[in-house]
């Protein structure tokens, strides 16, 4: 493994840091000995920030707090005497959920956009990435290089050279563009009276990183925040131990070294060969023979290139099913009885019946409850790997993707057609499909890192008519990314017109389908409204204002 970038602190900022983090220098680390909130403060000013999770605490976070008593690790109180509670709880009753008692807030630094992918694929873990909207990848890391993965078998291999080299400009392509498309952004889009500068600068930064964010490769580095639990993190480890990339395992072992620090007991399985061994060895000689048996029964061909969302899955009685389940807490006839009585309703009836469980929804967390799990869509899409990475972090949804490559063709962005920035935008793509290409006979499970994320990707999602209205009315907000938007909005009209759950869609009032020039202004409008009010009230209390 390459060495992680190492950032340089104080004497006297280890000695604070020690008692915080259960490593000073290492890519991985768990925190420790400090109260829930702020490591949920924390983390949620991490997806935003430039810096590493340790410098942004020292830089940011240590003023607010009373460090006057803390001189150890909090995972080392009582450790003894819990696992033995624990082992004799679980060896006495074979509970599993016990382990889903304990948590931990897990910092995941310098990882590929490829290992994200595998990180955030639990359903039972919250997430929080580093945003390529708020975050310029133009600076490089502390020991000079441009954040991106470099592999050590390729950086061995006769190709070492060109996958430096190509990646490096790449990455100078992007830097190039930011200033640009910043100045034409600002022509475009001037400030309007009653809108700050900064609200209007951040705005515009934002509208261009989002433009320009096709031009990283997927190789490109991020930091995560995980918080789950004991369970969480074996299933999480589990993946990585079985994934065919070799920067998956190296994590395996990094985040395992961390999270024994703080959960041991919870990850003992993992360490035995009977159990953990066994049970990656089954994962991966399932996805091998998988893989065997597709590509002799039904061996790949040459896709059609561009972009689509298709329904390719839905329940044409799935209106009857929800509102049979709108009545059922409310009735004592048995479900089927239940569906037929709905489906006799006359359309008013019916309308409202879902109207009433609706309910006056004034935003968009106003939800109905679980009767909208009724019924259920599947999709099958192909967008920009940016936006794949996006819509692929709902938990809820069964996602499944296929490997990333460039048979797909890729996608330009409006904005920077409109700028005149198409020929240096799109060289930079053709260079980064000749090096996948070239890697991909050497290195296959590899060369994905080279693929820029403007490269399309195809993925199928399922999910139910609950976590539909969250997902389209939350990817089609005006502040969303324009990739992602146009999934959203075709997810709509599909289960509105080709799916006619009229009803249903109906129901999601808060989907905006139209255009936006300066998508974030108004949250950022909203976002300054709320920090001038807190510094007010910090003002009037005689407090501090720092996150």
């Amino acid at each position: 493994m390459s060495p992680p970038s190492l950032e340089a602190f104080t004497g006297d900022e280890r000695e604070l840091l020690s008692r915080y983090f259960t490593n000073l220098d290492g890519p991985v680390f768990a925190l420790v000995n400090l109260p829930e909130v702020v490591k949920g403060a924390l983390f949620a000013r991490y997806s935003r920030s430039a810096k590493s999770l340790r410098r942004l605490f020292l830089d940011e976070f240590v003023g607010d707090l009373d460090v006057t008593g803390d001189t150890s690790l909090d995972a080392t109180v009582g450790l003894r005497r819990a696992e033995e509670l624990y082992e004799r709880v679980f060896s006495e009753y074979g509970d599993d959920s016990v382990a889903q008692l304990g948590g931990v807030h897990l910092a995941v630094e310098q990882s590929s956009n490829l290992l994200t992918k595998i990180l955030e694929r639990g359903r039972l873990m919250s997430y929080l990435e580093q945003s390529t909207r708020y975050i310029p990848y133009d600076s490089r890391l502390p020991n000079g290089h441009y954040r991106y993965v470099r592999e050590p078998a390729i950086l061995d291999s006769p190709l070492g050279a060109r996958y430096i080299g190509e990646m490096d400009r790449m990455f100078d392509t992007y830097a190039s563009l930011f200033p640009v498309l910043c100045e034409f952004v600002q022509r475009r889009s001037p400030r309007e009276e009653g809108v700050s500068a900064f609200a209007h600068r951040a705005a515009v930064r934002a509208t261009c990183l989002d433009a320009l964010r096709g031009l990283l490769p997927a190789g490109a580095l991020s930091n995560l925040g995980i918080y789950g639990t004991g369970q969480g993190y074996e299933q999480l480890l589990l993946r990585l131990r079985a994934s065919p990339l070799p920067e998956a395992q190296r994590y395996y072992e990094l985040m395992l070294e961390e999270l024994d620090k703080v959960i041991p007991s919870f990850l003992t399985r993992l360490r035995r060969a009977d159990r953990g061994g066994v049970w990656a060895d089954y994962l991966r000689q399932s996805e091998e023979e998988t893989a065997r048996l597709v590509d002799k029964l039904l061996p790949n061909e040459v896709p059609q290139a561009g972009t689509s969302v298709s329904l390719t899955y839905f329940d044409r009685d799935g209106e009857d099913r929800v509102l049979a389940a709108i009545c059922y807490e409310h009735s004592n006839l048995p479900e089927a009885e239940l569906r037929q009585r709905v489906a006799r309703l006359a359309p008013e009836e019916r309308a409202a019946l879902m109207a009433g469980y609706v309910g006056d929804r004034q935003n968009r967390r106003h939800k109905p409850g679980r009767a909208f799990e009724a019924t259920s869509y599947r999709f099958d899409i192909v967008s920009d790997y940016g936006a794949f990475r996006d819509l692929q972090r709902h938990r809820l949804l069964t996602v499944e993707w296929q490997d990333l490559g460039t048979d797909l063709g890729y996608v330009v962005p409006e904005l920077i057609e409109e700028a005149g920035l198409n020929e240096a935008y799109v060289e930079s793509l053709e260079r980064s499909r000749a090096l996948h290409d070239g890697l991909a006979r050497y290195f296959p499970e590899l060369c994905g890192y080279a693929v820029a994320l403007a490269y399309n990707i195809r993925f199928s999602m399922e999910m139910n008519a609950r976590e539909a209205m969250h997902l389209i009315e939350l990817r089609s907000s005006p502040q969303g990314h324009p990739a992602y938007r146009k999934v959203a909005a075709e997810l709509y009209r599909l289960v509105a017109e080709e799916a006619g759950h009229h009803l249903i869609a109906s129901s999601m009032a808060f989907v905006d389908l139209s255009g936006s020039d300066l998508g974030r202004l108004e949250a950022e409008r909203r976002a300054e409204k709320r920090a001038a009010s807190r510094r007010a009230k910090a003002a009037e209390q005689g407090t501090s204002t720092s996150p």
